[in-house]
This record gives structure tokens, C-alpha cells and sequence, in this order.
């Protein structure tokens, strides 16, 4: 098995750390908390779409979101895993798009 690059070598050296801190101050509070309708601060800059190596991705600032670190390191991996998202918002709708909730029942 290779092993795996430095994070430096990922692409989060000295100018990904100046874009995250700037994204930060624009952006400091965890999206997933907002839809719940909590304020928490952010510390993540999270790639909505993982880039996988994919530079251009990776700098494409309209794929990214604020995080704390406990949704990054738990809600975002097990979206990134199952393809859902678990919870609701304040409003008590579940806050994944897909889900049967959101779906138009036919018929009737």
C-alpha cells in the first residue's frame, strides 16, 4: 500500500491555511448548527465535495463550508460514507434532501 502524502503535499501548506483563516472570518459559524437553528463556532473549512487530489476543486472556494470540528469529524464523514444526512431542522423536517419526507407522493 502507498503511503499517503503529507498534508503539505495535499495541498494544505501555507496558502490553503491563508484561505481557510480568511474563509473563517467570513464564514465562522458551523453550517450543520445552523440548520439546526444553534450557533456554533467554525475551526473546519470543509470541501462540500471531496476533491480527491483534484486541485481545482480543492481551490474552488464555492465548494466549500464552514464546520466545527465535531460535525466535520462525525457528520460529514458518515455523509461521506452513506450518502445521507441525519437530523432535522428547527422546523422538525429532516435536513436531507433526500429523504421520503421531501418527496411528492403521486397519485390521490
Amino acid at each position: 500500500m502507498p503511503e499517503r502524502k503529507t498534508s503539505a503535499e495535499r495541498g494544505y501548506g501555507y496558502r490553503w491555511q491563508r484561505a481557510r483563516d480568511g474563509y473563517l472570518r467570513k464564514h465562522p459559524l458551523c453550517v450543520y448548527h445552523e440548520k439546526r437553528g444553534q450557533i456554533v463556532a467554525a475551526t473546519v473549512v470543509d470541501h462540500i465535495i471531496p476533491h480527491r487530489g483534484d486541485m481545482s476543486l480543492f481551490w474552488d472556494s464555492d465548494n466549500w463550508q464552514s464546520l466545527c470540528k465535531q460535525c466535520h469529524d462525525s457528520i460529514k464523514q458518515q455523509q461521506e460514507k452513506s450518502g445521507t444526512i441525519n437530523g432535522c431542522g428547527v422546523d422538525g423536517i429532516p435536513l436531507d434532501v433526500n429523504h421520503h419526507w421531501h418527496k411528492q407522493t403521486g397519485g390521490g
